[in-house]
């Protein structure tokens, strides 16, 4: 933290107190026509907290648009921010990993480069950091998106309760604060997976929700196509657990105990009574079925060791292509 002189109310004297430096951190994607408005609004909010500093690094992870050209006019005018530019994209949450590596703050604060995140409320973030927190996430009471969306963000929800063992009543978002400590304890994986809820759960459960406005999108649509949401839903259910692999183990256990106990009930039908036929069709389902779940849990099993196999061929997390660091 550095000193930072303010004029105290009525007294016309100044005072100076150690401010806390903020780092806004933006995964940028289809984002030319928005992010100007975002950094307005975190401009103008951070303005009216006389406690923090602050910086934004805006990390564009290979849009297709002029994005990053819009973050290089947006560096040339400001020394507080820090423009990042991906090689190829690698995914939002590798965006923030990417982020992360350059922030300097005591606290973290990730948000959306299309609008609908208020940064107009991140001084609700921050107090509760202040108050003890290490994470905070920010929970929408009526969420703007996108029927497909809400879904995702159900089963992303689902899938950090039961495989992360998160706390039922936490709400996640793409909103949220941290103090530097996670962030530091983040930056520890290394591997080409990287899933930030997972990371965090993994760091610490002082965690608190608080509620925020959410908007509706002005310009564009969601990055987040089905392909994106089920690479995000395998990294969690990849990286951070091995329940998948019980399951398996257990679902093969059940299938090849329903199979025994049903070539007994077959053998028993055919000596109490001779004349019965032996059905093809019960015969072909059987296969069928057991067949589907073996390669299933064969495929559930060939994920782990791919991505193992990628991990040890040192696969990156991102590559970064440029960077625009004016900061002192």
């Amino acid at each position: 933290m550095r000193p930072k002189a303010v004029k105290s109310g009525g007294t016309g004297r100044w005072r100076v107190y150690m401010s806390k430096l903020v780092s806004f951190v933006i995964p940028c994607y289809r984002s030319a026509k928005t992010i100007g408005g975002v950094l307005e609004e975190i401009d103008a909010a951070m303005g009216n907290l006389d406690e923090y500093r602050y910086e934004i690094i805006l990390v564009n992870d290979c849009s297709p648009d002029d994005t990053f050209e819009v973050i290089r006019e947006i560096c040339a005018g400001r020394k507080d921010v820090t423009g990042v530019n991906l090689a190829r994209n690698f995914g939002q949450h590798a965006a923030l990993m990417a982020g992360f590596h350059y922030v300097r703050g005591d606290y973290v604060i990730c948000l959306d480069d299309d609008g609908q995140t208020p940064a107009s409320q991140a001084g609700r973030l921050l107090r509760e950091l202040d108050n003890g927190y290490d994470a905070v996430y920010a929970k929408y009471g009526h969420k703007q998106h996108s029927v497909f969306r809400n879904f995702g963000s159900r089963v992303n929800d689902w899938m950090a309760r039961v495989m992360l063992g998160k706390p039922k009543d936490l709400y996640l978002s793409s909103y949220f604060a941290v103090k530097r400590f996670i962030v530091e304890e983040m930056l520890r994986y290394t591997n080409p997976y990287p899933y930030v809820i997972g990371l965090v759960l993994r760091a610490t459960r002082n965690i608190v929700n608080v509620e925020v406005d959410h908007r509706e999108r002005e310009v564009g649509t969601s990055g987040y196509t089905i392909g994106k949401l089920f690479a995000l839903w395998f990294n969690g259910f990849t990286a951070f657990s091995i329940k998948p692999l019980r399951a398996a183990t257990f679902i093969g256990a059940l299938s090849a105990g329903a199979g025994f106990l049903y070539g007994i009930y077959t053998i028993i039908k055919k000596l109490v009574n001779p004349n019965v036929v032996i059905g093809f069709s019960s015969l072909m389902s059987a296969i069928v079925f057991f067949g589907g779940i073996v390669m299933l849990m064969l495929g559930i099993i060939g994920e782990y060791i791919g991505r193992i196999y990628i991990s040890m061929n040192n696969s990156p997390q991102y590559v970064v292509r440029e960077c625009i660091d004016e900061r002192e």
